[in-house]
């Protein structure tokens, strides 16, 4: 298992609780630092023009000026950037950032493909936000156009949304930034297993991501492409010293109610996605379904579960805490260890 943090491009995650925490420089790096030392892997930057937890008129840094960054402050995170093409035009640029990126990292720099849900943060930011299957034919062709920017020497593309011709582009990224995508609608596991290096999904229970990581096995060898390299879920931990703690708090972040800051991105979400389960408003509390992996409780407890995810093929966590850094700590100085010694002890019981 590589474990991974959410990098926080806004003030809060929580969106029932009015509690926020510094998101400048200074924080930024204090965390991404700290995630070094105690055994995270990755970070992912969420990517939004808009808060969608805090309400729109929240504060959003910009994923990518954000990434430059964290790179310049780091030395083994991966940092993994998401995009979503629509907002990303024309390509060429994007390819050229993204390769810039991966020189100045030292072949650190991934990208987290997302095809776009917000229609009204694109009405804001002057988009057009198309239907769902066409906001992922149009990320498939885009994902395949800047590969062929990283690749040619002059690059030339012609396809049904983007057209290019005698294109130069270096240095060329080595290797190419690891391409992370997720989608659980047809259209969008059908485009992900065509173009993506790995699955990304939403948290979910144990059955529910070994039926994706089987569906998606079956997808990608059907196209005759190489396996997915890594199959990750976004999640939210809550880590204390008792049970009894850890559920309080889970008590406590989800007291959901019309009205809050979320709500309106809530119900924009679940009428412009199209989703293998339903959502509940208790889901919704924290981002991308992170409380249904379950993992809150004790440091065993959550370490336990996360070995339940683990033998279904899942092998990168990216996670959440309402405590970016507090929280961050404790996880990994107290989960991470366990994971491994309880993995060790049960392969020599085998």
């Amino acid at each position: 298992m590589r474990f991974g943090y959410w990098t926080p491009t806004m003030d809060r995650w929580l969106r029932n609780v009015d509690e926020t925490f510094p998101i400048d420089l200074a924080a930024q790096q204090r965390i991404a630092r700290a995630a070094e030392r105690v055994g995270f892997d990755i970070t992912l930057i969420l990517e939004l023009n808009l808060s969608d937890i805090g309400g729109a008129d929240g504060p959003v840094l910009d994923a990518w000026s954000l990434a430059s960054a964290l790179g310049a402050s780091t030395e083994k995170l991966e940092i993994l950037a998401a995009i979503r093409p629509i907002y990303h035009q024309p390509v060429q640029l994007t390819a050229k950032q993204a390769a810039t990126l991966q020189y100045l990292t030292g072949g650190r720099f991934s990208i987290n493909v997302v095809s776009g849900w917000w229609a009204e943060e694109a009405r804001q930011y002057g988009i057009e936000f198309a239907a769902h299957d066409d906001r992922y034919a149009f990320t498939r062709e885009y994902v395949d156009a800047m590969t062929t920017l990283w690749r040619d020497d002059v690059a030339n593309f012609d396809g049904e949304f983007i057209k290019f011709e005698g294109t130069h582009l270096q240095p060329k990224p080595s290797p190419a930034p690891h391409i992370f995508a997720g989608g659980e609608s047809a259209a969008g596991r059908a485009s992900i297993s065509q173009y993506a290096d790995s699955y990304l999904t939403h948290g979910g229970t144990v059955d529910e991501l070994e039926e994706k990581i089987a569906d998606m096995r079956v997808r990608r060898e059907a196209t005759g492409l190489a396996p997915f390299k890594q199959f990750g879920m976004a999640a939210f931990a809550i880590v204390r010293d008792t049970e009894e703690e850890a559920l309080a708090e889970r008590e406590r972040i989800t007291n959901v109610a019309e009205g809050s800051p979320g709500f309106e991105s809530y119900q924009d979400f679940i009428s412009k996605s199209e989703l293998n389960v339903n959502v509940s408003l208790e889901d919704y509390s924290v981002s991308n379904r992170g409380l249904r992996p379950n993992f809150v409780g004790t440091p065993e407890q959550v370490a336990r579960r996360i070995l339940e995810f683990e033998r279904v093929g899942l092998d990168v966590l990216l996670l959440q805490f309402a405590d970016p850094e507090g929280d961050l700590i404790r996880f990994g100085e107290q989960v991470i260890p366990l994971v491994e010694q309880l993995r060790a002890a049960e392969l020599v019981g085998q």
